[in-house]
């Protein structure tokens, strides 16, 4: 049964949402009965259908996710590896050294503590483990901490390892790939257009390089984004336009969860329908992706959640975020077992 009937639906179509269900139809005959990529222009369009219509845009969202991905949902756990101190401004994040939060600077875990979360990140059925560090990019020290720690990791627990240490040059991403990481996660966050407004210290050029030699060096590209930060509808779908240049296996989808004494701590959180409006969206629009619920999904949508995992997603981070509590993976698991959702590894391509 379909979590979709949770949203409202219109006793009575008006004649607008009539348009947008043939939009929609239109949509799914391009996309599963051609086989065709969507363009930004008709993304655009189904962006904008009417809050009555989005249940059905969420149904081909799910469709879509079937039809290219299966049923199986990937399950990962995060930890965060060095804690805050970081030097870069990036308005949403409490871990910047440059604003007054709750969260201080920490040094690198000890082995024996990451491999303990790596063992309980197991025990939740996970296959992926994602090692993440609050830096602008590796100094050699912290590269040889990495290189040493992943094969290590990945050989006592079986998981497969990601990291997400910031920028990268060509030789730290190729090494990271010959001690075997499986992704590397670096965000673009948010448009180019608006990257301005919310980083200062380095550019949305830098992020594209380093996406660019991730993939260069063979490493599966894990290239997020983080929605509700006062972009415009418009920069969202150009931010679309950017992940479908960089070639992502997987996309998570955040939520801004203001933190207090950052620039965004006022920012309003975004509506859940809108949520899952742009969840949809972005399947439509990344068909074959790892497309991943992360941070912000419990404050945005609460108890609707599983909404999400019938509008496109089709991952999962479990467990805690950086510097946020998640749910607890029983609540996820129940979930997932409700919506008769299997769980297990993933691959996605473009």
């Amino acid at each position: 049964m379909s979590s979709l009937s949770k949203l409202p639906l219109p006793t009575k179509r008006s004649e607008q949402v009539n348009l947008d269900i043939e939009l929609i139809e239109s949509a799914r005959n391009k996309l599963l009965g051609e086989n065709e990529e969507l363009t930004l222009e008709e993304l655009g369009k189904l962006s904008k259908v009417h809050d009555e219509a989005i249940s059905a845009l969420a149904e081909l969202a799910h469709e879509v996710r079937l039809a290219r991905c299966g049923d199986v949902v990937e399950i990962e756990g995060i930890l965060s590896v060095k804690t805050g101190g970081c030097s870069e401004d990036c308005s949403f994040c409490s871990q910047s050294a440059r604003y007054n939060t709750t969260v201080k600077s920490s040094p690198f875990l000890q082995y024996d503590e990451i491999l303990q979360a790596a063992r309980e990140t197991l025990e939740t059925g996970a296959t992926e483990f994602c090692i993440v560090l609050a830096i602008r990019g590796p100094d050699e020290k912290t590269l040889n901490k990495l290189t040493d720690i992943i094969p290590r990791l990945a050989s006592e627990t079986g998981l497969n390892i990601s990291v997400s240490a910031g920028i990268l040059t060509e030789d730290q991403a190729r090494r990271l790939a010959e001690v075997g990481t499986h992704r590397y996660n670096h965000n673009l966050e948010t448009a180019k257009s608006y990257f301005s407004q919310i980083v200062s210290t380095h550019t949305f050029e830098e992020r594209v390089e380093t996406c660019k030699v991730v993939t260069k060096v063979g490493m599966g590209l894990c290239c997020g984004v983080l929605l509700g930060m006062g972009e415009s509808p418009e920069q969202r779908l150009e931010l679309l336009g950017q992940l479908r240049q960089v070639g992502p296996v997987e996309v998570p989808i955040n939520f801004l969860n203001p933190r207090p004494g950052t620039p965004l701590e006022r920012q309003d959180i975004l509506k859940a329908a809108e949520a899952i409006r742009w969840i949809a969206i972005f399947r439509l629009a990344l068909p074959s992706v790892i497309l991943k619920y992360a941070g912000g999904r419990e404050i945005t949508l609460g108890d609707l959640q599983s909404l999400g995992m019938t509008s496109g997603i089709n991952s999962l981070i479990v467990g805690n975020y950086l510097t946020t509590l998640g749910r607890s993976w029983t609540q996820d698991r129940e979930m997932l077992e409700e919506l008769s959702m299997p769980v297990g590894a993933l691959t996605g391509a473009l």
